[in-house]
């Protein structure tokens, strides 16, 4: 069984027991979170498709921690200009754990 939902502006493609990296997410490490906007679920014999979202379908998942990414660095260079900008970024990320598909 597994379902596409949407997060933090993207879609995932989930199952249960999967680990998945969203945007950062305005909840305490530990606690429980459920996401209704489900575009997708299949058990296997039965596809529901939603018309954007499906109907009593949510996605529960439990916070293991926040965390930031590797840095991706920014080099801006202009040949013969003697003009370089070195600068790097680390994205805001929140672990979840998918522990429930229902509907």
């Amino acid at each position: 069984m597994y379902a596409i939902l949407e997060a933090g502006g993207r879609q995932h493609r989930v199952a249960v027991g999967d680990k998945l990296k969203v945007e950062l997410m305005a909840a305490e490490s530990g606690s429980q979170v459920s996401f209704d906007k489900v575009l997708m679920v299949n058990n296997g014999t039965d596809l529901k498709v939603g018309k954007p979202y499906v109907d009593g379908a949510t996605v529960k998942a439990n916070i293991i921690e926040h965390g930031k990414g590797k840095k991706v660095v920014i080099l801006k260079y202009r040949p013969k200009k003697d003009s370089r900008r070195k600068q790097g970024h680390r994205q805001p990320y929140t672990l979840l754990e998918i522990t429930a598909i229902e509907g």
